[in-house]
C-alpha cells in the first residue's frame, strides 16, 4: 500500500495528465485555458473595481477633512449666530482630544465682477487671522496661487481667496476685484430690501480637487465677513479638530453634553453620513455583481471536469481495478479543479494589482467632477479586500469540483471499463 505522501503525489500526477492536451504537446488544453481565463477575468475585475470604490471613499474623506473641520458647534435659535462664542471656544479647547478650535462665519453670497453682467453664487467662509484657524480648515495647504486673505491689499480692499474653478467662471485672478452681495443683514429701505455689498480683492486661489468646494467656496477674514453681514462681534459657530478624526463622533457627543442647550455639535461623519453610506452600499453591490463573474467561471470548471470525466471513464476504471479507492478518484478531480482555480486566481490577482497600480500611478482616466465629486479615478488597494477576493475565488473553485469529482468516483471498475 502506498504511503500518504506517495498517494498525494500520484493524485497530482494523474490530475496534471488529465489536464494536459491529448497529444501531450501542451500543459493545458484549450478548454482548461478558457476555464482559467474566466476565473482570472473575474478576480481581476473584482480587485480593480473594489480598489476604485475604496479609493473613492478614501479620496473623498481626505478632501472633505482637508477643507472642513472635524466638528462644529452651532447655537440653536431663530438666527444662525453665536454671540457668546469666546466662552464656548474656551470650553471646547479645554477638551483633551481637541487639538485646535476657532470661530467661523458661514453664509451664502453672490459674486459679481465690477462692470460685468455675470454673477455667481458662492459659499462664504470667514476665518480668523491666525495660525489656529488654519490648523482647523487647512485650506492654505491647497493654495495654487497667491496668499490667504489676511492683511491689507494694495487697493486697500479686504482680501478674498476663491476656489480655482469658481474664479475661472468669473474670469478672476489674484489682483482683480469682485463685489460680494449678501441678503443676510439686508436693510429695509423705502425702495425695498437693500442687500449688503462690499468690494473685495482676490488675493489667492485654492484647489482641493473636490468639485463642490472648488466651484462654490470663498474665504475671507472673519472681521471682513462680520462687517459685510452686519453681525458685529457674533459668528456662525465654532469649529474644531480632534486628534483622531474617527473619534470625532465621541468628542462631539461629549461636548454637546457639556455645553448643553441651546448648543448643537455635529461632526464630519454625521454631516456626510448619507454620502458615505451610499458609497459603502455601492461598493457592496458592485462586489456582489462582479462576484457573479467568478461564479460563471466556476461553471467552466464544472463543464471542464465533466468533459474530462466523460473522456477518461475507461482509464478511471483501470485505475480503480489497480487499487485506487473512491476517495482517491475524488481527490484527483478535486486537485484538477483547485489547480484551475489557483492558476486563474493567481493570474487575475497579478493583473488586477498591476492595472490598479497603473490607474493610481498615471491617473489616465478622468471623471466629470460635477457628477462624481472627484476629477480623477482614485484607487486604494486594501490588503484585506484582496485576501477576501482571493479566498472567495478559491472557495468557489473548490466547490465547483465536488459534483464532477463525485460523479467520477461513483463508477465501479466494471462499469467504467465497459463504458462506450
Amino acid at each position: 500500500m502506498a504511503s500518504g505522501s506517495s498517494r498525494r503525489g500520484l493524485h497530482g500526477y494523474i490530475a496534471r495528465r488529465y489536464l494536459s492536451s491529448r497529444r501531450g504537446r501542451g500543459f493545458l488544453n484549450l478548454i482548461t485555458w478558457i476555464a482559467i481565463g474566466g476565473v482570472a477575468v473575474g478576480v481581476m475585475a473584482l480587485i480593480v473595481v473594489i480598489a476604485v470604490m475604496s479609493g473613492l471613499q478614501t479620496d473623498l474623506r481626505e478632501k472633505i477633512l482637508g477643507a472642513n473641520s472635524h466638528g462644529m458647534v452651532l447655537e440653536l435659535g431663530e438666527t444662525v449666530r453665536m454671540d457668546s462664542w469666546p466662552s464656548v471656544l474656551e470650553r471646547i479647547r479645554g477638551d483633551e482630544d481637541v487639538i485646535a478650535a476657532a470661530p467661523f462665519i458661514y453664509t451664502e453670497v453672490g459674486l459679481n465682477v465690477p462692470g460685468g453682467s455675470y454673477s455667481e453664487g458662492a459659499v462664504l467662509r470667514g476665518i480668523q487671522n491666525d495660525s489656529t484657524a488654519l490648523e482647523v480648515t487647512e485650506i492654505d495647504e491647497h493654495l495654487v496661487s497667491g496668499t490667504m486673505p489676511f492683511g491689507e491689499t494694495e487697493s486697500g480692499r479686504p482680501g478674498i481667496v476663491l476656489g480655482a474653478s469658481l474664479a475661472d467662471r468669473l474670469g478672476l485672478f489674484p489682483g482683480r476685484q469682485v463685489t460680494l452681495v449678501s441678503f443676510q443683514g439686508a436693510e429695509l429701505t423705502p425702495t425695498g430690501i437693500q442687500p449688503q455689498m462690499r468690494l473685495f480683492e482676490v488675493t489667492g486661489l485654492f484647489e482641493t480637487g473636490l468639485y463642490q468646494y472648488d466651484t462654490k467656496f470663498a474665504y475671507v477674514d472673519l472681521a471682513a465677513a462680520q462687517t459685510l453681514l452686519r453681525m458685529g462681534t457674533a459668528v456662525t459657530g465654532v469649529e474644531f479638530n480632534v486628534r483622531d478624526p474617527w473619534k470625532s463622533g465621541e468628542v462631539s457627543d461629549r461636548l454637546e453634553a457639556d455645553l448643553g442647550f441651546p448648543y448643537r455639535v455635529d461632526d464630519w461623519q454625521k454631516q456626510n453620513a448619507s454620502l458615505f453610506s451610499a458609497l459603502k452600499l455601492e461598493k457592496f453591490a458592485m462586489g456582489v455583481i462582479l462576484l457573479l463573474i467568478v461564479l460563471v467561471a466556476s461553471f467552466n470548471i464544472v463543464s471542464t471536469l465533466i468533459m474530462v470525466v466523460t473522456d477518461k471513464i475507461r482509464e478511471i476504471g483501470i485505475l480503480r481495478a489497480m487499487g485506487l479507492t473512491e476517495k482517491d478518484v475524488t481527490r484527483i478531480f478535486v486537485v484538477q479543479g483547485v489547480v484551475i482555480g489557483l492558476i486563474g486566481t493567481a493570474i487575475g490577482t497579478i493583473f488586477g494589482l498591476l492595472l490598479s497600480w497603473l490607474l493610481y500611478e498615471y491617473e489616465f482616466i478622468s471623471l466629470p467632477g460635477d457628477v462624481y465629486f472627484v476629477d480623477r479615478l482614485p484607487v486604494d488597494v486594501q490588503p484585506l479586500d484582496v485576501l477576501t477576493i482571493v479566498g472567495a475565488s478559491l472557495l468557489i473553485s473548490f466547490l465547483a469540483t465536488l459534483y464532477p469529482a463525485r460523479r467520477a468516483a461513483e463508477y465501479t471498475p466494471v462499469e467504467a471499463i465497459r463504458h462506450e
